[in-house]
């Protein structure tokens, strides 16, 4: 190959790029200049308008974004404030539910004696927490110390919990058809004509016969203001109806739940379907006595056809916002239902506090506008200095430096590209040959060490594929192995449906099942795991399933041939492998399966009637861990309906991203859920919630299931 006569100079390519640069774009400098300059100016003017509009615009988007804000967040709040006064009722409610529960059942047996001391209202406790009171109402049919009353007193514990359990409540008591009342705390302070029989929440609870809430706020008997009372009647086959109620104050309901984290400037309201006021700030009892009624506030008894458009909402049960006038101030209304209650609580805020703050960020808007528009100016009259100076230093740079330069960076670009061609059509033999003194040498160099090197790691990888797919052959025709020593298909008992499947983690796997037949008419379910993963484990596997089975079939004293297995496997086993076993032997006459168990999970067992999970006891140690294995068989006796799960830790331990394992909870929750599937069913639901829980994390371990469903007796429902 010839080369050009030229001196051999060594100069980095970067220079040489460089120098082409600059005389290439010397005339575009040239011409570019004036056109960049004015560009200057223009963008300056430009950017200076677009500043102001976009101000202008900010300022428009901002403030409508801000008061949209506001009033979602108002909306959003009286939907919290909803939702937690929502939670007071459905508290008490749940209560009561208990509290039901214990009353009749109480009253179904004997009288008993409360820890909780009870007091004649005529002589109450001074600390009124400090015991209850039970009262006997003129007209009462009930004398003190019948039967009646001291099956009533002892309530006395009950009615105690659930008031110190609900700092909510201001009163819990019970009134019976017979005029008695036990009433915690102890005050005792009743009118002398008071007759729980007549009160509303007695009578609506002996009507509605389930849980009332009174529908509007009335004046307590025992001074403890206006009141909501929550009532159900407790019918009993000796005494009677007896009536449970708890009340609670409006003023607790207000200050405790609607008023919440309001602001001093909001205002909450609490009204029920029909729009009578249940609470509001200041609302009082006035005048009015216990045996009066109280005046109800009505929210369509306003002029205002705006606050009658919101009580109309309110009472539709709908959730939003809305403007009102009231008092010659604009208020905002948010409102969303209670909907245990068929209520609505409405919030108001004065809308000058949510459009103040939109105010007052309109004005920094505008004054950082201004801010911009003086800082573009400036910017602007400095760039056009700056670039003055760097395009008249550029442009002499140019003009001294733009006298050289030829084709000597092509050359060696080409012969590189040549050599690119070959490598891409398979020639692995070219090799460049560049003496330019500068990267370009070194790069050819490189090149031609990277052929070579190509064409090493290309034999190598030839070879090492040749390898890599005779060990996968090997190990597909292992893992086929493998899967003919597991039963081609379930034994067909009849009453009895039976699914299994083993899942390696890996092309071959430690765990195994077996169904094996014995004496006497009997079957042998055996699952195990031998301890590793890989070809050593399938290798084991193999080994102990062999000796197993060979011991096992056939046998009538299992536990003699699994003693005997375990021994043959502990003088056959490596070092430090073992294979932990659970062996079933399943009488299908007697419904009743003998287990053991040699150091595995623990099988499940669902009752189909009832749902009810239990895990077997039985314990043991692993097979090839000790020559001598003793143990005593654990007996299940099974039912119709019921559901065996014999499983290996693949399942149990399976991880899912945050390593935190599937399980027995889940294990037990979808095996209840699905009992009443069939036994391929069940196996199906369970992997699938192992792969639903694990989700892209690869499987750590073999999985193994075999699911025993005692079949369902024909007419049995």
């Amino acid at each position: 190959m010839k080369h050009p006569a030229f001196p051999h100079i060594v100069l980095t390519i970067r220079v040489k790029i460089l120098i082409l640069f600059l005389a290439l774009s010397l005339i575009a400098l040239a011409l570019t200049g004036y056109f960049a300059f004015s560009a200057i100016t223009n963008v300056g003017s430009y950017a200076q308008g677009s500043s102001e509009a976009l101000g202008k615009g900010v300022v428009n988007d901002s403030s409508t974004a801000l008061l949209s804000l506001g009033e979602a967040y108002l909306v959003r709040i009286s939907a919290d404030q909803a939702n937690f006064t929502d939670a007071l009722f459905e508290d008490t409610d749940a209560e009561m539910e208990i509290f039901d529960a214990q009353t009749a059942e109480l009253q179904r047996n004997s009288p008993v004696v409360p820890l909780t001391p009870v007091y004649p209202a005529t002589a109450p406790p001074s600390n009124p927490k400090a015991g209850a009171v039970l009262y006997f109402a003129p007209g009462a049919t009930a004398t003190p110390g019948s039967d009646e009353a001291r099956t009533l007193a002892g309530l006395a514990d009950g009615i105690k919990a659930i008031y110190t359990s609900d700092g909510d409540l201001t009163s819990v008591y019970v009134a019976t058809d017979s005029g008695m009342m036990l009433f915690y705390p102890g005050e005792g302070n009743f009118p002398s004509k008071y007759d729980p029989r007549v009160r509303q929440w007695f009578m609506e609870a002996e009507s509605e016969k389930n849980i009332v809430w009174s529908d509007a706020p009335y004046v307590d008997a025992d001074n403890h203001g206006l009141v909501m009372t929550c009532s159900e009647a407790v019918p009993g086959p000796e005494y009677g109806t007896w009536v449970i109620a708890t009340d609670v104050s409006t003023t607790t309901i207000n200050e405790n739940f609607i008023g919440k984290s309001l602001g001093e400037n909001a205002y909450a309201v609490l009204i029920n379907k029909d729009g009578d006021v249940i609470s509001r700030p200041g609302q009082s009892v006035g005048n009015v006595t216990w045996d009066e009624p109280f005046n109800k506030e009505n929210a369509f008894s306003s002029n205002a056809s705006d606050l009658r458009a919101v009580a109309t909402n309110m009472t539709a049960g709908m959730t939003g916002i809305g403007k009102v006038l009231f008092n010659g101030t604009e208020m905002y209304v948010a409102y969303a239902p209670v909907r245990s209650m068929n209520w609505s609580l409405a919030i108001s805020l004065p809308v000058s506090q949510i459009t103040q703050p939109v105010q007052e960020f309109t004005g920094k808007i505008e004054g950082a506008t201004q801010d911009t528009r003086m800082h573009i100016t400036a910017q602007t009259d400095w760039l056009k200095e700056v670039f003055a100076i760097l395009f008249v230093a550029i442009l002499l740079f140019v003009l001294l430096v733009s006298v050289v330069l030829s084709r000597v960076i092509t050359r060696p670009v080409q012969q590189l590209k040549e050599g690119a061609e070959a490598l891409g059509e398979g020639d692995l033999d070219f090799r460049v040959e560049i003496r330019s003194g500068d990267e370009f040498e070194d790069l050819g160099s490189s090149f031609n060490a990277m052929a070579e090197a190509l064409r090493v790691n290309i034999d190598n990888l030839r070879r090492t594929t040749a390898e890599k797919e005779r060990y996968s052959k090997e190990l597909e025709i292992a893992r086929s192995i493998q899967t003919s020593f597991l039963p081609e298909r379930m034994p067909e008992i009849p009453g009895y449906d039976i699914s299994a499947v083993m899942i390696p983690a890996m092309e071959v796997g430690g765990d195994f099942y077996d169904i094996i037949p014995t004496a006497e008419g009997k079957c042998v379910f055996v699952i195990a795991d031998v301890s590793g993963k890989g070809v050593s484990a399938a290798l084991f596997m193999a080994m102990s399933r062999t000796l197993l089975r060979a011991g096992l079939e056939g046998a009538s004293d299992l536990a003699k041939a699994l003693s005997t297995a375990n021994r043959m496997i502990t003088q056959n086993a490596p070092s430090s492998m073992f294979v932990t076993v659970f062996s079933a032997v399943l009488d299908p006459v007697r419904l009743t399966l003998a287990c053991t168990n040699a150091g595995h999970n623990p099988p499940l067992v669902v009752k189909g009637d009832s749902g009810e999970a239990v895990f077997l006891q039985e314990r043991g140690v692993a097979m090839g861990v000790l020559p001598d294995m003793e143990g005593t068989p654990e007996h299940v006796y099974l039912k119709p309906g019921d559901l065996f799960i014999m499983y290996t830790d693949g399942v149990t331990e399976a991880f899912d991203a945050r390593y935190a394992a599937f399980g027995e909870d889940r294990l037990v929750r979808v095996a209840q859920e699905y009992r009443t599937l069939s036994a391929g069913e069940v196996r199906d639901r369970i992997i699938a919630a192992i792969r639903e829980f694990t989700g892209s994390v690869p499987q750590s371990d073999d999985i193994t299931l075999v699911v025993i469903r005692v079949l369902p007796q024909t007419g049995s429902g």
